[in-house]
């Protein structure tokens, strides 16, 4: 996706590499309306008492959301940017690091037993980066 605005990129992305293949990054948006899904996200606490698809956390000094209801499999080749301030990459806590890598790998395992709780078509995608790794390793072998 790309939205460029006043010489900003956006949406922005936070990647996780996947555990089983190393070539696939799950890509998790990042939104700046945090208040927004507070209150989703209250709701969700609510009624099922507890919410893994969307965290709450600073990126570039500023609290957002980490969508991982949004989130899809890319392969590296998709890789627009580096998200930069003053020439400086933007480092994510250590902390919201690992419990964005919980709460997607929770949703994944779900997803994988037939629950749903994202908005992705995931298999598809997954299918769409494999199927383009494998021609890739048929042109370079």
């Amino acid at each position: 996706m790309s939205n460029k605005e006043r010489g900003n990129y956006r949406p922005h992305y936070y990647a996780i590499q996947d555990k089983k293949n190393p070539e696939l990054y799950w890509m998790i948006p990042i939104s700046s309306q945090a208040d927004k899904y507070k209150g989703i996200i209250e709701k969700k606490k609510k009624k099922y008492g507890k919410c893994n698809t969307i965290v709450i956390g600073l990126f570039a000094g500023k609290e957002n959301a980490f969508l991982i209801q949004n989130a899809f499999p890319v392969i590296r080749k998709y890789f627009d940017h580096i998200h930069t301030i003053q020439e400086q990459p933007v480092l994510i806590h250590k902390k919201l690091d690992k419990l964005l890598v919980e709460n997607l790998s929770e949703v994944l395992a779900m997803y994988n037993r037939g629950i749903k709780l994202t908005f992705t078509d995931i298999t598809t995608i997954r299918t769409i980066m494999e199927k383009e790794l494998e021609n890739r390793k048929d042109i370079i072998t």
